[in-house]
């Protein structure tokens, strides 16, 4: 998946961007947090991890076209 497409499905969760590290971005939601690489595409299970973990579904997206 794009990275970005996975930046757009957290913020439209309520996910925000909290800082920069070395070679990742940690986005926030309350007092969760969540490291997302900085690599134009993220390897599919990671994709899950991230999404399953935050009960997010991969398709709430407007185009799901998108996600692949």
């Amino acid at each position: 998946m794009k990275r970005r497409v996975l930046i757009r499905l957290l913020e439209e969760n309520g996910w925000s961007f909290s800082r920069h590290g070395k070679k990742h971005d940690v986005y926030r939601n309350g007092s969760k947090q969540e490291t997302i690489p900085r690599h134009n595409e993220i390897p599919e299970p990671l994709v899950k991890a991230i999404l399953s973990r935050n009960g997010i579904s991969q398709f709430k997206s407007d185009n799901p076209k998108e996600m692949k």
